[in-house]
């Protein structure tokens, strides 16, 4: 069956780093599309960051410059590092794999950034 594991997350302080993973199996990995969602409390769940099969990456506005997402298709990894952090970054960030119709959620991570 199709798992995504996110990992990575945790407390740190306003202006610190953190690189999640999200090991992918169950999928052909390298076929599909990869993103990295968040879900802060009472709000909904919002794109960051994403990368097509082909490797080409598309940031939300609100991280841009501060998080790169990136894969290893040998690995069937995806990871997001987030650098320079702030408080609104807290959420849970969830991993999503995508290809035509096909699409699946990782359980995911809880983010919390102290300011």
């Amino acid at each position: 069956q199709v798992q995504l594991v996110e990992s990575g997350g945790g407390l740190v302080e306003a202006g610190g780093s953190l690189r999640l993973s999200c090991a992918a199996s169950g999928i052909s990995f390298r076929l599909y599309a990869m993103g990295w969602y968040r879900q802060a409390p009472g709000k909904q769940r919002d794109v960051v960051a994403t990368i097509t099969s082909g490797g080409s990456t598309n940031i939300a506005d609100s991280v841009k410059g501060r998080f790169t997402i990136s894969r290893d298709n040998a690995k069937n990894m995806v990871y997001l590092q987030m650098d320079n952090l702030k408080s609104e970054d807290t959420a849970v960030y969830f991993c999503r794999a995508s290809w035509s119709v096909r699409g699946y959620w990782g359980q995911g991570t809880q983010v919390t950034v102290s300011s």
